[in-house]
């Protein structure tokens, strides 16, 4: 919430004081082919602790150092199962015979309050947002695309990591590919640069969604 003083007007028309709006929270929703920087983007922009990141639920057990509620909320499948017959989960997907989620009311609970969230999903989980039937969710949507340079960029990238067989390089490569054909579907697509420009250029996104009108709320006393 913020406030201003105006304290005068060019048509001599009677002065307003003590402005003070406030602004509903926005869902940024970001997707991008393996390798395209979205990990290192999203590191970037949490530098400034001025959104939240949604924490997934999963059913795969942790890892070593990973704790519940700070990396995931780590379910049991029977857990999981009972909150998709109950409509609990803004979206999810099985992988690799492991759920995962995001649980709708975590990332209603933040907007309602006004705090911008940020979700980082694949295209079909984006997908699954945008059918969301929730005005609220409706509203307060952004979906960002990360489109890398192209697939032979993409290949360097991959292979570059050295952390995967040619094998699996190439299963990303083609998932990439069919990945790639959904960015019409997305509000805003960056073109991938250097991940200076990439912060930058998603940082205009963010500015421009937080000075719209419809987002604002103004009283004048």
């Amino acid at each position: 919430m913020q406030s201003r003083n105006w304290t005068g007007s060019a048509n001599n028309s009677p002065t307003l004081n003590n402005l003070t709006t406030t602004r509903s929270g926005i869902l940024f929703v970001v997707s991008a082919p393996s390798g395209a920087g979205k990990t290192t983007l999203i590191s970037s922009l949490r530098e400034d602790h001025d959104f939240v990141y949604s924490i997934s639920c999963t059913t795969r057990a942790p890892r070593p150092g990973e704790v519940h509620g700070e990396h995931y909320f780590f379910m049991s499948d029977e857990e999981f199962e009972t909150r998709i017959a109950a409509g609990d989960f803004l979206e999810h997907a099985q992988v690799h015979g492991r759920f995962y989620g995001t649980l709708k009311s975590h990332v209603l609970d933040h907007l309602e309050r006004g705090r911008d969230v940020l979700i980082d999903v694949d295209t079909v989980g984006a997908a699954n947002i945008r059918a969301c039937e929730d005005p609220f969710i409706q509203n307060a949507l952004v979906d960002v695309f990360i489109m890398p340079p192209g697939l032979e960029e993409l290949s360097r990238r991959l292979r570059g990591r050295g952390t995967e067989t040619e094998e699996q390089v190439n299963t990303r490569l083609r998932n990439a590919a069919s990945e790639m054909k959904n960015w019409p579907a997305y509000r805003y697509t960056i073109l991938s640069g250097t991940m200076q420009e990439d912060v930058e250029n998603f940082r205009s996104i963010m500015l421009a969604e937080r000075c719209l009108s419809r987002r604002r709320h103004l009283s004048f006393t």
